[in-house]
């Protein structure tokens, strides 16, 4: 098996150093250069032809914001790992990193010891090397299909499973209540495209997962709220869901909704992560389905591992639908893959028609229309 190139732009000498011995234990990943600031990154990357960037945001002569965009002209699918510090500035430029096209990032351990930062890069990066190489690696085989074959299909869900979404499409459409959303790698992104295509008079509330520490969900809350119609806040205990309100949950919080009297509220816990997440959409999906039966309405988009897997299982118990984000349009298709192969996604759709979706859903619930076919 050909080792998958990795390129290292840092401008700190030990930082690069410490990277290429975290990734060193893995006899798949190769480090083919390195580079102290993004001009130089840029001049090598013909020469060594690297199948992964770890990029530095914080460089003297070009940046990482300006290494990125530069790169993106010149290698739009190239997987980029953007290699940020967990502060607010550091928040702030990764995601709008993310924006410019990076695939993913990795927060620099806070940490004078050695072997702990070195073991926090190996487990942090060396997964999300070979997830976005695969993905890419996969993406390449289905345009060498397409040109030669036709498109490759798309993944189908258990028969048994898509004769009962085919029957339920042929009934009435189903009112919905809450919108529930869970998403990682490439998340960003996707809610960036989602949120602001929903309509400003958007008659339900949203709840949403997005893997990510505690500055950075706020940060992020207020970008996508910036960009949208919508109410996008970070949530807090005890606030109340509102038609046309979207809620993210606070980094290493497990958000949850309880309903109190007429109400249905946030609330917040610190309990064990699953799926070594916290938030997880998993928590977040159940207490939905819980609290709203049939009215919920879950959406997992793009994501590494399988978290909103159970508790897509649970929504469905209770009645409830389940969309997902295809193959293709995903940065990595895991979290929306293994609700797929589990037969648990009503529809399963493309980025570009993910809003249109969930707005087809819920607004032909209210006008007492049927489902789409």
């Amino acid at each position: 098996m050909r080792r998958i190139r990795v390129l290292i732009v840092d401008d700190a000498a030990t930082m690069r150093r410490l990277i290429a011995e975290a990734l060193a234990a893995d006899p798949l990943l190769q480090v083919v250069g390195t580079a102290a600031n993004g001009r130089l990154a840029l001049e090598r990357l013909p020469i060594v032809e690297p199948d992964v960037v770890i990029l530095d945001l914080e460089m003297p002569v070009l940046d990482g914001l300006q290494t990125l965009a530069e790169l993106r002209h010149t290698h739009p699918r190239l997987p980029v790992i953007i290699f940020s510090s967990l502060s607010a500035r550091g928040a702030k430029v990764t995601l709008e990193a993310l924006a410019l096209g990076a695939n993913d990032y990795v927060l620099k351990a806070n940490t004078p010891s050695l072997e702990a930062s070195l073991c926090h890069a190996r487990e942090q990066l060396v997964p999300r090397i070979h997830a976005l190489c695969a993905r890419a690696e996969a993406r390449e085989r289905a345009r060498a299909n397409a040109r030669g074959r036709g498109p490759a299909p798309e993944p189908a869900a258990p028969p048994a499973r898509a004769s009962s979404a085919r029957a339920r499409r042929a009934g009435p459409a189903q009112l919905v209540e809450v919108v529930a959303i869970g998403t990682s790698t490439g998340g960003p992104v996707a809610l960036a495209e989602i949120l602001p295509a929903l309509p400003h008079d958007f008659p339900v509330p949203i709840v949403l997962v997005q893997h990510m520490p505690p500055v950075f969900t706020a940060h992020l809350a207020e970008r996508l709220g910036a960009r949208s119609t919508l109410r996008v806040r970070e949530g807090f205990p005890g606030a109340v869901l509102e038609p046309g309100d979207a809620w993210i949950a606070p980094g290493d919080h497990h958000m949850v909704v309880r309903r109190v009297g007429a109400e249905v509220r946030i609330a917040l816990h610190s309990g064990p992560p699953e799926n070594s997440c916290r938030p997880a959409a998993d928590e977040l999906f159940r207490s939905v389905a819980d609290t709203y039966g049939a009215g919920a309405l879950a959406v997992v988009l793009t994501g590494m591992g399988q978290d909103g897997l159970r508790g897509c299982a649970r929504v469905r118990e209770a009645g409830g639908l389940v969309i997902a984000q295809d193959a293709e349009s995903s940065t990595v298709w895991g979290m929306p893959g293994a609700v797929v192969r589990a037969g648990l996604a009503e529809v399963v759709r493309p980025l570009s028609g993910i809003a249109a979706e969930i707005a087809q859903r819920v607004l032909q619930g209210r006008r007492g229309g049927r489902a789409a076919a």
